[in-house]
């Protein structure tokens, strides 16, 4: 966030500590809003499975507006686009987590989490190295926010596949 503050809204260390706390205070309220959508579904009747996936998509339709934070040319525009992101990010990830527990027995749940944050920390690792060289080849963010806007639609399709009935998994 602070290169793409710098570069496409000219801030520097001193004045971009307010847009990058309002942008951690939304992705704060994402973070618990995503856990209260799929909680407030399972409420009303809702199956794990409903309620989780339905949870995840509306987080990852939530992150799709990122992909014209690039061209905001207004600041708080962006800093708007990048918040809701974090939010969405934050609420589905809250879902994901929870998802392990719904799926796998109590003893089994720290393992299978940890096997999915080592998977996540090289996708990390991947994705910095490809956005890296975006940025080298264009200068721009304009591909990496499309990248980021259609991830989550991606990833929540790979799940469904693979999971399409949340169940509880046979060790």
């Amino acid at each position: 966030m602070p290169d793409f503050l710098k570069r496409n809204h000219g801030l520097d260390l001193k004045t971009m500590g307010l847009p990058l706390v309002v942008i951690y205070l939304v992705a704060d309220v994402g973070s618990i809003g995503g856990g209260w959508i799929s909680s407030h579904l399972l409420k009303r009747g809702w199956t794990p499975n409903a309620a989780r996936k339905t949870a995840m998509l509306i987080c990852a339709l939530a992150v799709v507006p990122i992909m014209f934070a690039a061209k905001a040319t207004n600041l708080w525009v962006a800093v708007g686009l990048v918040g809701l992101a974090a939010a969405a990010h934050q609420g589905r990830s809250a879902n994901l987590f929870t998802l392990t527990s719904d799926m796998f027995p109590k003893q089994a749940v720290g393992s299978v989490t940890g096997i999915g944050g080592m998977a996540g920390s090289i996708g990390g690792m991947l994705i910095a190295l490809v956005v890296g060289e975006i940025l080298q080849t264009t200068g721009s963010y304009v591909r990496i926010f499309i990248i980021a806007g259609s991830a989550y639609l991606v990833a929540l399709l790979v799940i469904h596949l693979l999971v399409p009935k949340l169940a509880p998994a046979k060790l």
